[in-house]
């Protein structure tokens, strides 16, 4: 998530000693730190929420509830940073390197372990109902986030390796570094091969269950229906932008191409923060949207017809 460093937290500005002027700020900086001002306000207790409440979880297996307590907490530690960025956005980065590096770091792990829960809640309602329903019991609910944090945890490295502060006039910038531009490519590829991957994967797994199981309970309600297009519209829309500009990103450094590295570097902020957004969105999307009774009658109707398909 190259961009989230390089971009999301760098700004573009200058100015003389001290807070710019508001009239200094521009569209590449007050844009994204608006939308995840919003993303801060909305998402923080809303996760927080979710995390305490839990509602009408009762009706939903074990392991789902794993998940959504597991994608609950992931989206709120990649939201708790955002004052941090929202201020560096719009003045500078004043806590050191090591702090600079650590709450990247800590951003990327969020981010990919919220990407990755969305994905494996998608693979699991897909194979509890239509093939393998007790496959992610045999795996381990324990077992199974332990490797989808460490997956995190690793693909984070290069916030952790690359970050570095740049002065800038009176400006000092919290961005990565690359040896070489063969390694900023890898980077981005390795990124942008995994957000795809991520999104075929949900795509595929409730479009594919819709299509299968449409005879079933869980899908004889249009609300539910609807939810399920929500999730795959929202997880699309909002990080689809991302990935296409990533694969801007790469073309513009292998053809050596300033005005689309300019495009890159100016776009990356405002499609770096909707994907923020999507941490804002997941708990209303996953679980209040279970508070509806329809909802929770199709729930409760899928774990019957999935306990008398397992015995």
């Amino acid at each position: 998530m190259e961009q989230l460093n390089s971009t999301v937290v760098t700004s573009n500005i200058s100015s003389s000693p001290g807070h710019p002027s508001t009239a200094s700020w521009d569209s590449s900086s007050l844009a994204p730190a608006v939308v995840l001002s919003l993303c801060f306000l909305l998402g923080v207790p809303g996760n927080i929420t979710v995390i305490i409440l839990r509602p009408n979880w009762e009706h939903m297996s074990s392991l789902s509830q794993i998940l959504m307590l597991n994608l609950a907490i992931s989206d709120l530690v990649c939201l708790l940073p955002l004052p941090l960025w929202i201020y560096t956005l719009l003045y500078s980065w004043t806590l050191g390197l090591v702090a600079c590096k650590l709450v990247a770091y800590l951003t990327y792990c969020s981010l990919y372990g919220s990407l990755m829960t969305v994905t494996v809640l998608s693979v699991q309602r897909y194979l509890k109902v239509v093939y393998l329903q007790r496959y992610f019991y045999h795996v381990g609910s324990k077992r199974l986030l332990v490797l989808l944090w460490l997956a995190a945890m690793i693909l984070s490295i290069p916030a952790l390796v690359n970050g570095h502060l740049t002065p800038d006039q009176n400006w000092i910038h919290c961005e990565f570094h690359y040896s070489s531009p063969a390694q900023q490519e890898a980077v981005l590829l390795t990124e942008t091969l995994i957000g795809f991957l991520c999104c075929f994967v949900v795509a595929f797994s409730y479009i594919g269950l819709h299509r299968k199981v449409n005879q079933a309970a869980f899908f004889n309600h249009a609300q539910t229906t609807r939810l399920i297009t929500s999730i795959i519209v929202s997880f699309f829309v909002l990080w689809m932008p991302y990935h296409i500009t990533n694969v801007l990103g790469v073309a513009a450094v292998s053809l050596k191409n300033e005005g689309l590295l300019k495009f890159y570097t100016d776009s990356g902020g405002v499609v770096a923060a909707l994907a923020f957004v999507n941490s804002c969105l997941n708990p209303f999307l996953y679980a209040f949207a279970f508070r509806n009774k329809s909802l929770k009658g199709a729930i409760q109707s899928e774990e019957t017809t999935i306990n008398v398909k397992i015995e």
